[in-house]
């Protein structure tokens, strides 16, 4: 026995049990957010609930669970219950209810039962009444308005979308020129001397400018009463009566009376509405696209940032610092650096980032817009900034252990036949240790991807009317706030008025947030074995 455990191989035994342990673990993780996440996207029937006292409620089954604690007798028979969304949130006040499994007496599934996606108040589940254009009736009753509805909804999203387009593009631009004209007339005034007829010109751009705001207007206010003109009448279980216009509604369909192939066609769609369209009812609705785009420009930023400081910094320590007390102690500084907290990271970029850089920025070459700050305040410029300086320490501990991985020999036959030192560092030493330099931007993308809390001070918020890149001169913005998944995450499942209706937004975007840190770390990780393959000199 003695010699079986000195050997060794009990110990082999043993890790292998802990790791396939952690990733049956890890497995379990990702199948319990998976199955909560995509899920959602179901459209899962919709069933009315008759209860013994003859109250009828009417939602989607989204839980069953037994009641803990109910039971005083250990013989007492177990009390179960049953959750129901039943939505109308503007009827009820609430989207969600507890329903005990003994109250109820019967459960049946109406065909003519419609799910309306709205804009405002969550989902509405009912009956059409009817249907009104001008306070004209068009149509009455489930079958003869469902096709009228389910035709129109279309034609309103254009219009919803033509609406959005003015809004945020023509008028959206019109508005930031008349700032930008502002603030160059106000330039003009401080610079003092004879600069009126300068002025007269831009106050004259000016007038230009708010012509064409109110020719948009024109068109906005127009393409807003075709907005209103139709509307129609929900039926509630209870009876209540909801009137709306059309135009309000997101999507509508009848859950109960589609196949599996249109619900799955249904289901595609809404996973492709959650990735591209932008949050709606304080997140709780709505898709997530300006938190992905944030995110992934946010990590773009940073990587090209970190990788090239932390590589030279690598080099400088290894190839060309004189090795001695300074060079260990500021290796060991670099490790520490490496194990301080998050926040203290994000404290320090307020401090010298914002408050210091963005101010001097500010002060120099923003000075008509004071005292309102441009870089001086939150923004991704110095959130990506921040997370540059978290990660770096990763990249030059990998990068070093790629440069001591290269043999000597390499470097010696290099110098041997007449290379410098830079020519063999640059041609030779580099494309050797790539594979260990894309190994440390490999763990800083996994690491800044997931980070939260330096961004809450550095420039991330819960809902960002622009993103950092559009369409306007000079483009790309990034004294911007941004939006980002982690927060995004932290704000609907803790900050959210709506937990119940929050809860599968955390998981969807939790696996989405796990889907973009696999693909960029697989993206990186099939370049470093490329770069494995071709420079096969090196030992890592």
């Amino acid at each position: 026995m003695h010699k079986f455990w000195k050997s060794g191989d009990p110990y082999v035994w043993l890790s292998g049990v802990a790791l396939m342990f952690c990733l049956l673990m890890i497995a379990g993780l990702l199948y319990l957010i998976a199955a909560k996440g995509l899920g959602f996207f179901w459209p899962s029937d919709i069933a009315v609930l008759e209860l013994k006292d003859g109250t009828k409620l009417m939602g989607v089954i989204t839980g069953h669970e037994k009641v803990k604690g109910y039971n005083a007798a250990p013989d007492a028979p177990e009390i179960y219950r049953t959750q129901l969304k039943i939505g109308n949130r503007d009827l009820y006040g609430l989207d969600f209810k507890w329903v005990d499994d003994d109250d109820i007496a019967s459960i049946s599934h109406p065909e003519y039962a419609v799910v309306l996606e709205r804009r405002e108040w969550g989902n509405m589940y009912g009956f059409i009444k009817d249907v009104t254009e001008n306070g004209q009736i068009v149509c009455s009753g489930n079958e003869e308005c469902w096709p009228v509805l389910e035709t129109q909804i279309p034609k309103y999203q254009e219009i919803y979308d033509e609406i959005k387009s003015i809004e945020k593009g023509a008028i959206g631009g019109i508005n930031m020129n008349i700032d930008n004209l502002r603030l160059e007339i106000k330039g003009l005034q401080l610079e003092g001397g004879k600069n009126q007829e300068k002025i007269s010109a831009v106050e004259a751009r000016i007038k230009e400018e708010e012509n064409k705001y109110k020719e948009q207007e024109g068109k906005l206010s127009l393409l807003y009463e075709d907005f209103n003109k139709e509307k129609f009448v929900m039926t509630s279980i209870d009876g209540r009566e909801k009137e709306m216009p059309v135009g309000t509604v997101v999507n509508a369909y009848r859950p109960n009376s589609m196949n599996g192939l249109q619900k799955l066609t249904l289901y595609l769609s809404n996973v492709w509405a959650f990735v591209s369209q932008e949050p709606r009812e304080a997140n709780t609705e709505g898709g997530v696209f300006p938190a992905i785009f944030g995110t992934v420009m946010m990590v773009f930023l940073m990587s090209i940032v970190v990788l090239p400081f932390g590589v030279l910094a690598a080099l400088y320590l290894r190839e060309y610092a004189k090795q001695g007390t300074l060079v260990r102690l500021v290796r060991i500084c670099v490790n520490n650096l490496a194990g301080v907290p998050s926040i203290v990271f994000g404290v320090f970029a307020v401090g010298f980032f914002i408050y210091g850089m963005g101010s001097t920025i500010d002060s120099i070459f923003f000075k008509e817009a004071l005292p309102n700050p441009t870089f001086g305040t939150g923004g991704i410029l110095w959130a990506s900034l921040t997370l540059a300086l978290l990660t770096v320490p990763v990249v030059i501990v990998a990068t070093e252990e790629g440069l001591a991985a290269v043999p000597k020999e390499i470097r010696d036959g290099s110098l041997a036949l007449g290379a410098t030192k830079f020519e063999t560092t640059w041609k030779i030493v580099i494309p050797s240790a790539m594979p260990a330099i894309l190994t440390g931007l490999i763990l800083a993308i996994a690491r800044a991807t997931g980070e939260v809390a330096p961004l809450m001070i550095t420039g991330v918020v819960k809902l960002a009317p622009q993103l950092p890149i559009d369409g306007y001169f000079p483009f790309v913005h990034l004294e911007r706030k941004f939006m980002h998944l982690g927060f995004h995450i932290y704000d609907v499942g803790f900050q959210s008025p709506n937990v119940e209706a929050a809860k599968p937004m955390v998981f969807t975007t939790a696996l989405l947030l796990i889907l973009i840190v696999v693909v960029l770390n697989l993206t990186a990780i099939i370049i470093r074995n490329r770069l494995r393959k071709k420079y096969t000199t090196s030992a890592v």
